[in-house]
């Protein structure tokens, strides 16, 4: 029973250890951030204050630190304010941020109802498809329309990400259960800009 009880966390903790391997071992990049868990305010702040701190003593520019604060305040948000929860009512996601020579590489994953599945990957391969000028337009025409759901958002993290990152926006959907599923976003970004 015990078993049951904590095979999402479980499904979810072993998506992370893949991840954080393949960064490593196959990509040989360099790990900043990690986190698997409940994600708290508190927790986001300190992962935001962390992140920065690091960029800037590895040398980054401050347009670039920007970028990434962005993303990741975005994607940490959303994880928050959309993330579902486990069989054991935890809201368990990840965070990843990993460095190589010339890129940054943003994961996040965080539990999804399956019937939203289709939703979420038909916006972020529209996001994929558009141009940087029809992406701004997007995301103009959202802030102006008062597209939001029932939980507040109306897609605007994803568009930010897409702007901020000049990148394609990969993303993953594993099976949790019948019901629940992991979603997982990576955003590349360029650090010589």
């Amino acid at each position: 029973m015990e078993i049951k009880e904590n095979l999402i966390a479980d499904q979810i903790q072993q998506f992370f250890m893949n991840c954080m391997e393949r960064y490593v071992s196959v990509e040989k990049r360099v790990i900043l951030i990690s986190h698997c868990g409940v994600f708290s305010q508190d927790l986001i702040n300190s992962l935001v204050e962390g992140n920065e701190e690091l960029m800037s003593s590895v040398g980054d520019k401050k347009i670039l630190i920007k970028r990434v604060f962005s993303i990741l305040i975005e994607g940490l948000q959303n994880i928050r304010a959309h993330g579902e929860k486990d069989e054991n009512g935890k809201q368990i996601a990840f965070v990843l941020i990993a460095k190589e020579k010339d890129t940054y590489k943003l994961n996040l994953g965080n539990i999804i109802n399956s019937i939203d599945v289709h939703t979420i990957v038909s916006h972020i391969d529209n996001l994929n498809s558009l141009s940087p000028s029809n992406l701004k337009m997007l995301y103009t025409k959202v802030l102006t329309e008062d597209m939001f759901s029932e939980k507040g958002g109306a897609g605007l993290g994803f568009i930010t990400m897409k702007m901020k990152s000049n990148n394609q926006l990969n993303y993953s959907i594993t099976t949790l259960s019948e019901s629940q599923s992991l979603f997982s976003v990576e955003v590349i970004l360029d650090r010589i800009l």
